[in-house]
């Protein structure tokens, strides 16, 4: 009885390593078809975007042979020949004309001298401020305040 009780646990052990082989090979062409799902899904997703792209550009396309039919029909517009581009700044200026006299001055921002007696930057923006810190004493922190401010440096700043 003991021999035949010996065979029977061999005989289950056998067939619990038959069955984790084929769970194992399952699980592995599950996992290949898995896979294989996932790269289809990828390139459904690529082919939709390409779609879309083609279908754009698509729409491009007959929209400029539109407007070029447009362009030819009711406008006139051509494309610009090479005779009509210049070679430069000095082929540019001949087509200006010389100032008449009476025209203004041109508008030189960058290079415009201070005049004497113009306010400063915060004087400009807010006349009050710079009423009120007249009024101040002069020793106090409020009115060193408030003429840095004034005179455009940093409220708070070290001095």
């Amino acid at each position: 009885m003991t021999g035949s009780n010996g065979f029977g646990r061999i005989g289950w052990v056998m067939v619990l390593i038959a069955f984790t082989a084929l769970y194992g090979a399952l699980h592995l062409r599950v996992n290949a078809v898995k896979s294989e799902v996932r790269l289809a899904e990828r390139r459904i997703v690529s082919l939709q975007q390409e779609t879309v792209l083609l279908e754009t550009e698509f729409q491009t396309r007959s929209n400029q042979r539109q407007l070029a039919t447009w362009n030819d029909v009711e406008f006139g517009y051509s494309a610009p020949r090479p005779g009509q581009f210049l070679e430069g700044e000095r082929e540019l200026a001949q087509f200006g004309t010389p100032r008449v006299p009476g025209s203004p001055e041109p508008i030189m921002v960058a290079s415009a001298p201070q005049q004497s007696g113009s306010p400063s930057f915060a004087e400009f923006l807010s006349p009050p401020a710079m009423a009120a810190s007249e009024k101040l004493a002069e020793g106090s922190p409020l009115a060193r305040g408030a003429a840095r401010v004034a005179s455009g440096g940093i409220a708070g700043a070290a001095e």
